[in-house]
């Protein structure tokens, strides 16, 4: 098996906050640690069938800002289904029909090298036994997932496992992702499939990153994770102030949001959602620095902050 040198990323099903933060992180590792090419595919399933442009390579610059804004910069898409696709035909008739292969034939014009396929094991329809038939086919390292297995009898997993084994998979990985069972062994396996990288830090260094920015963003994180419902994607955090005293470090930030009624959610009910996020990323950033912090939060109203250069370069999101 040749080495891999190329990956490919692509969103499909419905819109969801988070996707672009995926993406990045994705493409940064890769590119980063590993030294590899990073390919996108636009349009989930419809740009997997039609191929050319809908091919593009994912760099350094263009997932630089993406991080703060909403859905997913390679669009998405639920209602694409290769094996019933609706396509023009070489006399510009409509036609309707099993495009599966011709997908996978454009994953081999992309050289792309390795592949995850993921199906519902309470839930395997023919359409399943389909991708997992076509993609077999494909000369590149391949790990077959079979995810919530919380909700399956040992027996039925077994005699699944039996099903896929003689299909050509390099590996077959029982997974919950709601449980985390066999997520371990997946995050493993998916390094092992990696070249190792060139070395472009010292040991102890682990990240690239100032600490002013990590603190932000560790403060993002915890707003995000409680609020993602009511205000999912206009939190910046502006860091103010970084001062040691002693043993002490002191953090005072800002948290921008766009809308006068996110401030009151931001805030919550007698500031208990604010002090929820602060303890929450206090704790984060004390393992981070290895010291003790105070860390003081205000929370202040800046419309269209996203779409401003300035002001996302002050909350240092400019050349992510």
């Amino acid at each position: 098996m040749s080495e891999i040198k190329r990956i490919g990323v692509m969103t499909a099903g419905g819109d969801c906050p988070g996707l672009n933060a995926v993406i990045r992180a994705v493409t940064k590792t890769a590119i980063q640690k590993y030294g590899l090419e990073v390919m996108g595919i636009k349009h989930g399933y419809r740009g997997l069938y039609l191929g050319g442009d809908e091919f593009i390579n994912l760099d350094l610059h263009n997932v630089s800002g993406i991080i703060s804004k909403g859905g997913t910069m390679l669009y998405s898409s639920n209602k694409d289904n290769l094996f019933d696709y609706t396509y023009v035909d070489e006399h510009g008739q409509e036609q309707h029909g099993d495009v599966s292969d011709v997908g996978v034939e454009n994953l081999k014009k992309a050289g792309i090298d390795a592949l995850i396929v993921m199906v519902d094991a309470t839930a395997v329809g023919k359409h399943d036994d389909q991708i997992v038939e076509d993609m077999s086919r494909y000369e590149v390292k391949k790990a077959l997932v079979l995810n919530k297995i919380d909700l399956l009898p040992k027996e039925s997993l077994l005699a699944l496992m039996q099903r896929y084994q003689a299909a050509g998979y390099d590996d077959i990985v029982p997974v919950s992702a709601r449980t985390g069972d066999g997520l371990a062994q997946l995050r493993a396996l998916l390094v092992s499939y990696l070249p190792e990288g060139p070395q472009y830090f010292p040991p102890d260094a682990v990240t690239d990153q100032p600490e002013r920015l990590i603190c932000a963003e560790l403060i993002r994180e915890k707003a995000l994770l409680h609020l993602r419902d009511e205000v999912p994607h206009g939190i910046g955090v502006e860091m103010l102030a970084m001062k040691r005293r002693g043993d002490l470090m002191e953090i005072h930030a800002t948290i921008y949001c766009e809308r006068a009624a996110h401030k009151g959610i931001i805030i919550g009910k007698q500031g208990a959602m604010l002090r929820k996020i602060g303890a929450e990323a206090r704790k984060d950033i004390e393992e981070l620095l290895d010291t003790r912090v105070y860390l003081q939060l205000w929370v202040k109203v800046k419309e269209g902050w996203r779409n401003n250069q300035y002001q996302m370069r002050n909350f240092g999101y400019e050349n992510e």
